[in-house]
């Protein structure tokens, strides 16, 4: 199976769907992982070179088959034209061929995560995707989706996913992330990330779980229901 991740920045993917890229690449399935942005070194000066390293080293962790970068500034998503956005996705996308995609959500208060989700919702459209395509779905990304004031526009998860056996080494990556990682109470930290599984793991009635709100399903004649 092929599967693609869409992060607006590195460690986006792991705080929201690390336990289950982890099952993946355990299922022998190739995963790509599209990040929009990177650190610049005019804003980030010696510390870009450092989080690039991070990017590759969770890469490998994680197995990737292919890291796809588009390389914009971070935080400016908005300056980029939303056709050239929309393009970069589509190219990737057209690449991977994915069965399932998982991408940053519409609930997110990150501008990027914002903007993004909607290149995403135009590169994906069902005459542009592909015939293979057949599940789309958000994950929540500690930082921002939590935060999220709109009453209407909050992040409500609809599939939930067992990562009990892979929420440890989930969290292991994450530590790859040193330029990223806060202390509790804040939210991008191990323990954070363990209490939200446990969470979202009692939702579902199982130890540990990731949850998605589903966005797009098809099931395709030969399938079954």
């Amino acid at each position: 199976m092929n599967v693609l991740v869409i992060s607006a920045h590195p460690d986006d993917e792991t705080l929201g769907c690390g336990g289950t890229m982890l099952r993946h690449a355990a299922a022998g399935d190739s995963i790509h992982w599209l990040i929009a942005t990177a650190a610049d070194e005019a804003r980030y000066g010696a510390l870009s070179g450092k989080k690039a390293a991070e990017a590759d080293a969770v890469a490998k962790a994680y197995r990737i088959a292919q890291l796809h970068r588009l390389g914009y500034p971070p935080a400016q998503l908005d300056r980029i034209s939303t056709q050239e956005l929309v393009d970069g996705v589509a190219k990737v996308a057209a690449a991977a061929k994915p069965e399932i995609v998982y991408t940053v959500g519409p609930a997110d208060v990150h501008s990027d995560h914002r903007i993004l989700f909607e290149a995403v919702e135009a590169a994906l459209k069902s005459f542009r995707a592909g015939d293979q395509l057949r599940r789309i779905l958000a994950y929540e990304t500690l930082s921002s989706t939590d935060v999220r004031l709109a009453p209407d526009e909050s992040f409500r998860p609809t599939v939930f996913v067992d990562i009990t056996a892979t929420l440890e080494r989930k969290l292991e990556i994450l530590g790859l992330y040193e330029t990223e990682l806060q202390k509790p109470p804040l939210p991008r930290n191990a323990e954070t990330c363990r209490a939200l599984a446990r969470v979202r793991g009692a939702t579902a009635g199982v130890g540990y779980a990731e949850a998605f709100q589903l966005l797009r399903e098809v099931l395709r004649a030969g399938t079954k229901p």
